[in-house]
């Protein structure tokens, strides 16, 4: 049998320095031939201009984020890779700082074809000393980045005191305890505190998050009813004003079966849904149900069948979260024939975007400083990051920036040579006006 490939996970919030990292492994003499899978939450990847003097190959995936996308596009660049396996020695894959990297370590288990091809050596996430604080408390991603790591490196340690980093050290082993901690500048960490782990610990990622062996799902719940002609299926007020179902025929009565529909039924809570209002009949079908649930002390909608037999009903919450309850035509409460709880996909935080601007010509210098400088002191907390290439006129070599919050850095890049002179911005964070920033940096074009 082949040996298989080492892959390293490589994750961090936003702006903790794995664009560094990433540059120094490919930089840095330790003879190994790497192959890079590199993905960003934006609507524009800067990441591959910012990724210097790389000579490995660096995929990028579909827009989006990889734990959004990563049951097609990492099980595809894997299979195109292995085919390719006599140009590299491992794979280092690059989270978006959006990510929670569960998703990425499950590929490496749950994919048959992978899981021969590949071994996970372990996830590396970067922690940024000065920043990680404001995330830690109110970002679920953060919190598995730190959850999942094997290799914790606490990153720009020059830009706080030692009291400072020892709080943070004490906080992120209480939040892993298995981990290993390092703490670097520049993200410099010698490359034997990221190649070669030694293994991903799959038995603390069923610890931490036991449906990890599971695929996600756009549903937490499904159940089965045997269901004759009509039941109710009742709910009271719960986190949501509206909840998506879908009602399906099923073979069998068990976990099992119930997964097995899940598979062929998850596409549909993608799709446009019914809206039915309180007392609608909700029939079986392909049709998306969207289930209004405002206004009263609690709402009834009817599971109406042609044929009777065993039926599945998949839920975007669990049913218990509406203390909801299943009564047949006589008003009798009816028991589960078999329910299981799926593992629901990764969202994003709804006040959390990423805005990215494309400009043509050059930028006056100073106009743009101006500019970034006020941006930051009135939104700068609000700022996770922001990136990209700039053009400013009178300067022959683009200009390759990264601000984190109210911390902004820069440096000369490539000649522009013959290319057009053009800026590309990401800005990622929240409560962020497109239109305000795209009119503030329109302003600063050169005359």
């Amino acid at each position: 049998m082949a040996q298989t490939i080492p892959v390293t996970v490589l994750t961090g919030f936003l702006g903790s320095g794995k664009t560094t990292l990433l540059n120094r492994i490919l930089t840095e003499n330790h003879g190994q031939r790497i192959a890079v899978i590199e993905n960003e939450f934006g609507e524009i990847g800067v990441d591959q201009d910012l990724v210097i003097n790389a000579d490995e190959e660096v995929f990028e995936m579909n827009n989006g984020c990889i734990c959004c996308t990563v049951r097609g596009d990492l099980i595809r660049i894997l299979g195109n890779l292995i085919k390719r396996r006599d140009k590299f020695d491992r794979i280092l894959v690059e989270t978006t700082g959006m990510a929670d990297p569960g998703p990425v370590a499950q590929t490496f288990f749950v994919d048959d074809d992978t899981r021969e091809s590949f071994d996970l050596d372990g996830v590396v996430t970067l922690v940024d000393a000065k920043h990680a604080e404001l995330h830690l408390d109110d970002s679920e991603e953060a919190m598995a980045q730190i959850a999942f790591a094997d290799v914790l490196l606490i990153n720009k340690i020059d830009l706080v005191d030692a009291e400072e980093i020892d709080a943070l050290e004490r906080r992120l082993r209480s939040m892993n305890a298995m981990a290993r901690i390092e703490r670097v500048r520049m993200a410099d960490a010698p490359m034997e505190q990221v190649l070669d782990v030694g293994g991903f610990d799959l038995r603390r990622a069923l610890d931490l998050k036991p449906g990890f062996l599971e695929p996600e799902y756009p549903f937490e719940w499904g159940g089965v009813l045997q269901l004759d002609s009509k039941a109710t299926f009742r709910l009271q007020n719960g986190p949501d004003p509206a909840m998506s179902a879908v009602l399906e025929p099923i073979h069998a009565a068990t976990p099992e079966a119930l997964k097995e529909t899940a598979e062929r039924i998850f596409t549909r809570f993608s799709a446009p849904a019914d809206i039915l209002q309180p007392g609608a009949a909700f029939p079986p079908g392909e049709t998306l149900r969207t289930l209004v649930l405002t206004g009263a002390d609690h709402y009834d909608f009817t599971l109406a069948v042609d044929r009777p037999g065993l039926y599945a009903l998949f839920t975007e919450h669990q049913p218990e979260e509406f203390e909801a309850g299943f009564f047949d035509a006589a008003g009798a409460k009816m028991d589960l024939a078999a329910e299981h709880v799926f593992n629901p996909e990764h969202t994003h935080d709804d006040t959390v975007r990423s805005i990215a601007l494309e400009l043509d010509g050059a930028l006056d210098g100073a106009a743009l400083n101006a500019w970034l400088s006020r941006l930051l002191q009135t939104q700068g907390p609000d700022i996770f990051r922001m990136k990209g290439i700039l053009a400013i006129e009178g300067e022959d070599r683009r200009f390759v920036f990264q601000g984190v919050h109210m911390l902004f850095d820069g440096q000369p890049g490539d000649p522009w040579g013959d290319r057009p002179r053009s800026s590309r911005l990401v800005f990622i964070g929240r409560n962020l006006d497109e239109a305000a920033l795209e009119q503030g940096l329109r302003a600063c074009l050169a005359a």
